[in-house]
């Protein structure tokens, strides 16, 4: 009964060490995981684009709010020759989408191409690469969502390096980037989106993964 008291002792002295190595772990990989975060943040775009800048294309990938509309804005004004909306879901026709848009399809439609083959941003990439060199093209401007721009860069110029990337971020309403982690909904996406750049730039991108 004498040693009872001592092999219980033993056992909380040896968790709490263990506890403490825990710790000892944890914080610092906390604090990378924070510091990298807002690296991640910090290159997400604050600023509307400069328009100004004439690419041979427009690309669109599709997946939010804003983007179509501003790639066929941008197509209108002429400041790329043709439109390509990277990652339609199947059976969605070029007049469906400025039907979606409100733009009348004789305006547009005939500089228009739909990529129906990607269905996350690795595969939209390889799938404007692969209509960019079809169509001779030697430079574009890539529209996406704000958040969605810095791994859409990543993977866009690893699978076009030959090719000039201008950068047309839109900016959703719901996302507010000034304050990203004061809303539980700006703070999960920034993360995710942290969690898949660090996915990409390592070479994880999964076919099968959703739209971004």
């Amino acid at each position: 009964m004498f040693f009872r008291p001592t092999r219980v002792g033993g056992r909380k002295r040896r968790a709490a060490r263990g506890l403490a190595r825990l710790v000892a772990l944890a914080v610092p990989v906390l604090g990378a995981w924070l510091a990298g975060l807002f690296w991640y943040a910090d290159r997400i775009p604050a600023e509307p684009p400069d328009a100004g800048e004439r690419t041979d294309a427009i690309v669109v990938l599709t997946g939010g709010a804003g983007r179509l509309s501003e790639g066929l804005k941008l197509l209108a004004e002429r400041r790329g020759e043709k439109l390509f909306v990277s990652g339609v879901y199947r059976g969605i026709d070029v007049d469906a989408l400025l039907q979606l848009a409100r733009q009348k399809p004789d305006d547009v439609a005939c500089c228009i191409t739909i990529g129906y083959a990607a269905d996350n941003t690795a595969g939209n990439a390889r799938e404007t690469a692969e209509w960019m060199r079809s169509a001779d093209n030697r430079s574009l401007r890539l529209v996406t969502a704000n958040y969605h721009m810095p791994r859409s860069l990543l993977e866009f110029r690893r699978a076009l390096p030959d090719i000039r990337i201008v950068p047309h971020p839109v900016f959703p309403e719901a996302f507010e980037l000034d304050c990203w982690w004061c809303g539980r909904n700006s703070a999960l996406l920034v993360a995710s989106e942290f969690h898949k750049y660090l996915a990409a730039f390592v070479g994880l991108s999964s076919p099968g993964a959703a739209r971004g």
